[in-house]
């Protein structure tokens, strides 16, 4: 494997807005990052199919298409756009040292800087008329989809903070929401149940489950099932909202980083700065809070800008008490 080994002075590992911009920022301080895809090249916004939300884009613009004008402007400056996934890693804990990331099981690439933009997979239910419809009316993000079902009927299933959240969002644009928690009582705060049953255009349904979402090409209605009695019942929808949580995609570097008890990257104050010294992390990897491409994009310049400043002072060295 010694001959497979390569040298970059910036790995950005994931393509999401934050990787991207990472990489925009970094090849234009000279720093010529190497970027690798991952599973899903573009992150989640390539299962977006509009995106109306995003500096820049004033008709709007779908999500595939926007992370393909990312990576040509990222590649514009010199970024090398790779296929491929990190598979293992081997972080340094000495500042100057070399961070070690295999991919695809095979290739080492050894690198002076790392920026993880490995973001966050949205949970779903599994049901496969739901995973048909997405993009079609299924959604994991209210936030960044709610604005199409302006005036209609909605529903969102959860029970915790994030689904109270969305559901209160919702509210204030769709005509009703139907907000579906599988037991008898909430997850959510205290204070989010109240802003939710305040809300006269939320009905909530306990002890409810999705027994199908209906509709061929787009979210047309959706059978709910009472997990108590067993009794079925369709309502018309035009838009289903999961808010069950998201997994961030952390796993390969369990022992290797800090996390919180639920596997978000912990990075130090306002910075990118993680637990390593030379490796930093920006998006949805940790970000559990908004979870929305521009503040994606925002962290992965943030990214690069600290780990410019890092190699600066490795560089040289009696800069590191004016960082």
């Amino acid at each position: 494997m010694a001959d497979k080994v390569e040298r970059l002075k910036t790995l950005i590992i994931g393509s999401g807005p934050a990787g991207y911009t990472a990489a925009i920022y970094a090849a234009r301080a000279d720093l010529k990052p190497v970027v690798y895809t991952g599973m899903e090249p573009g992150g989640q916004l390539t299962t977006t199919t509009e995106v109306d939300n995003f500096p820049g884009y004033p008709e709007g613009v779908d999500g595939p298409s926007m992370m393909i004008d990312l990576q040509k402007q990222a590649e514009r400056f010199g970024t090398d756009v790779r296929m491929g996934m990190a598979t293992a890693v081997e972080f340094s804990d000495e500042v100057g040292g070399i961070h070690k990331v295999t991919i695809d099981n095979d290739k080492v690439i050894e690198a002076e800087t790392v920026i993880i933009s490995t973001g966050a997979t949205a949970k779903y239910l599994g049901i496969p008329s739901e995973q048909k419809l997405r993009g079609g009316g299924v959604s994991a993000c209210a936030v960044c989809d709610g604005f199409f079902y302006k005036g209609q009927d909605v529903a969102i299933v959860g029970a915790g903070d994030t689904a109270a959240e969305e559901a209160s969002y919702l509210a204030n644009i769709c005509s009703k929401v139907t907000m579906l928690v599988r037991k008898d009582h909430m997850r959510a705060s205290k204070a989010m149940q109240h802003r939710v049953n305040s809300l006269k255009n939320i009905e909530i349904r306990y002890n409810t489950e999705v027994d199908e979402v209906l509709g061929d090409l787009v979210v047309e209605g959706l059978r709910m099932v009472n997990n108590l009695t067993g009794e079925k019942e369709e309502i018309a929808i035009t838009g289903l909202f999961v808010a069950i949580g998201h997994k961030p995609n952390t796993d390969i570097f369990k022992g290797q980083l800090e996390m919180d008890d639920t596997g978000y990257l912990i990075t130090k104050g306002k910075s990118t700065k993680t637990s390593k010294p030379g490796v930093f992390a920006s998006g949805d990897v940790q970000d559990k809070e908004y979870r929305q491409a521009v503040t994606a994009a925002g962290t992965g310049c943030m990214a690069a800008l600290d780990a410019e400043r890092y190699l600066a002072t490795i560089e040289s060295p009696e800069e590191v008490s004016t960082q």
